[in-house]
């Protein structure tokens, strides 16, 4: 490291900004869905069409982020995804015809898996210059700035300066951080051992890919369906005020920073077969109290709970898969990520559509059953065998 380059700490605070911007750009949009239904005319089940369209568009972008990082590095993808979803969410701001809206969106969910995939790639990178795990922290800067702009959307669509101000401020941060902080970003990349199509067939990529994208796909189904439909439930289906309406998601996104604070020091005490065991059964719990009781108090109580659970699961899935296959962890991420979009397109597109025959507050039975249909898999982590952090060059 020469004097001029920025330490191991200095990155892994830039690589934190990133994991801010892209919790802070998620949370805003996934907040604002009641004013874009309200100003574009969209049905819930026009909006299950977006989603969808998103979340093909950001499989596309995790894909897009494998390809460069494996030319370029992952830095590279990780700024300018940034810049994209910066420049998407200040459009959506403006009142457009529903064509050019769902375009905007689209280019946005591309942004969203291109910076998905390659945060996730520079914290096992930056983890590895460290000597240390820094996944749960920097997951919890990416929850921190969730649980703000859930918190900043109630001040502002309370105040009556309009949800669009809140969705407008997190895109300029999400353009600042790309800019500025592209220095600071860890400017190593795995090395890969075939770059032409071929694998080793003794890597083992293929099977951890399965069993972490496994564990990713659930917890992103739960978190979807807590993301997308939270805000939508409390104030269609219970009548919560417009003010009130955000703090369910707000609430999930204290747990999740909570768990994933204390993560770090739990999950190696308690092991990591037990951990993710625990975090799915307290994911199912809380999804179940949604569909139990149609209190807004028991609502948000529940979103809390799902919000424990999914905050060590994440973390912990995507810090197996990084290590698992030394000298190939970027496009193990890349391919691990995609299953978040499988998990999205279930917990977000789903609900929605079961919205209108049963009802939101049924719909939420998705993602219970998906929880306890996960847990045999948890079995599989004890096959893993975590190696040695991936093999990088500058």
């Amino acid at each position: 490291m020469t004097a001029a380059e920025p330490s191991g700490g200095t990155r892994a605070r830039w690589i934190g900004a990133g994991y801010a911007a892209q919790g802070l750009g998620y949370a805003a949009v996934v907040t604002a869905l009641p004013m874009f239904k309200e100003r574009q005319g969209l049905d819930d089940a026009l909006v299950s069409a977006i989603l969808l369209l998103v979340v093909v568009a950001a499989a596309g972008g995790s894909l897009v982020a494998d390809a460069v990082a494996a030319r370029l590095g992952s830095r590279f993808a990780l700024a300018g995804g940034l810049v994209t979803i910066g420049v998407a969410l200040g459009l959506t701001t403006f009142h457009t015809p529903t064509a050019v809206f769902v375009a905007v969106l689209i280019a946005y969910g591309v942004g969203l898996g291109t910076v998905d995939a390659s945060l996730s790639m520079q914290g096992v990178l930056v983890q590895a210059r460290l000597g240390r795990s820094v996944m749960n922290r920097l997951f919890a800067a990416y929850t921190a700035a969730a649980f703000i702009a859930a918190l900043l959307m109630s001040a502002f669509v309370a105040s009556g300066a309009g949800a669009g101000v809140a969705v407008g401020v997190a895109g300029g941060f999400a353009v600042l951080v790309a800019l500025t902080g592209w220095r600071g970003y860890e400017p190593a990349r795995t090395v890969m051992p075939d770059l032409t199509g071929h694998r080793h067939p003794r890597d083992g990529s293929r099977r951890v890919v399965l069993i972490c994208g496994a564990l990713i796909f659930t917890a992103f189904l739960a978190d979807s369906a807590v993301s997308t439909w939270s805000s939508v439930y409390l104030h269609d289906t219970l009548l919560a005020a417009d003010s009130v309406a955000p703090l369910g998601y707000a609430a999930y996104q204290v747990a999740v920073l909570v768990s994933r604070l204390v993560g770090d020091h739990v999950v190696p005490r308690t092991g990591v077969v037990a951990a993710a065991g625990a975090s799915l059964l307290v994911c199912a719990v809380g999804c179940g109290l949604v569909v139990a009781v149609p209190s807004v108090a028991v609502a948000v109580a529940g979103f809390a709970l799902t919000g424990l659970g999914v905050g060590v699961l994440v973390p912990l899935a995507f810090s197996a898969a990084g290590h698992a296959v030394p000298g190939n962890s970027d496009e193990v991420i890349a391919r691990v990520n995609l299953f978040n979009y499988g998990g999205a397109l279930i917990g977000a597109v789903l609900l929605g559509l079961l919205s209108e025959p049963v009802g939101l507050r049924i719909a939420f039975l998705v993602p219970v059953l998906g929880l306890l249909l996960t847990l045999p898999v948890v079995r599989q982590l004890r096959r893993l065998t975590v190696a040695a952090p991936s093999q990088t060059v500058p």
